[in-house]
């Protein structure tokens, strides 16, 4: 069960490689979290990832887990459940994918929406019934600021977003009132492995900067949570400039 505070005792990553997933695991370890599962596709970089949480004193599990193949979520998932409440999944799987490639190679861009949105549709689904079940839970939901508005230079991957945090807000709408919390965190430009190469945008963060927000997020029961905070205003700007002048913007 949640401290007093919000904070988990048990975590279950989904996308258990994942730098911001695996800096808000660390975070949670020293507070308060006690057991983690880390679902992902089975690779040395996933055990590492086990064995540095297990450096921290926390009881790390690996599930093999693949967001391509939802036809699978439900029973790798309920294994998970079956072996003790969950008090919050943080969604964290997605590929970033290259847009100039992508928009020329249509498989490769289904590849990022069926990641990014499909299988993420599944898996919430899937974990948001069991944290029902269980009567209570938090979902964390990693969206991206790349959500809030079409950009030329990533609609692909933004699209894909849109799609996701349309969905789990629509997921939070659903289970209010059943004890389960559902928390969309939206990011800006993250200095991570996907983002190297990358040309830094504006209000740039870090994957500690992101736990640290989530953690924060969790203990307000915030339902929604921009890192950083200042990306709200910023994008509440832009939301509304018009389409050509948007077009010619150099974000």
């Amino acid at each position: 069960m949640k401290d007093a505070f919000g904070l988990p005792q048990s975590l279950l990553v989904l996308g258990g490689t994942s730098e911001i997933a695996l800096a808000t695991a660390r975070r949670l370890i020293v507070r308060r979290t006690r057991t983690v599962w880390l679902a992902g596709r089975p690779s040395p970089a996933l055990e590492r990832a086990a064995d540095g949480l297990r450096a921290l004193g926390a009881e790390v599990h690996t599930v093999a887990f693949d967001a391509l193949d939802p036809e699978s979520h439900e029973a790798v998932l309920g294994k998970v459940f079956a072996e003790g409440d969950i008090d919050m999944v943080l969604l964290a799987f997605g590929i970033l994918g290259n847009q100039a490639h992508d928009e020329r190679e249509p498989v490769s861009a289904v590849r990022v929406a069926q990641t990014n949105y499909t299988g993420a549709v599944s898996a919430g689904l899937v974990s948001a019934r069991a944290l029902q079940a269980q009567g209570h839970g938090s979902l964390v939901v990693l969206s991206s600021v790349a959500a809030e508005r079409a950009r030329r230079a990533n609609f692909i991957y933004g699209s894909s977003k849109a799609g996701l945090d349309t969905f789990a807000q629509g997921l939070g709408d659903a289970l209010h009132g059943t004890g389960v919390h559902v928390m969309v965190v939206r990011p800006g430009f993250v200095r991570s492995k996907m983002t190297t190469g990358l040309a830094e945008a504006p209000l740039a963060t870090t994957p500690e900067a992101v736990a640290t927000a989530i953690e924060l997020g969790l203990r307000r029961r915030s339902e929604t949570v921009w890192v950083p905070g200042s990306l709200r205003l910023v994008m509440a700007a832009l939301r509304h400039v018009p389409r050509g002048v948007f077009r010619r913007l150099p974000v």
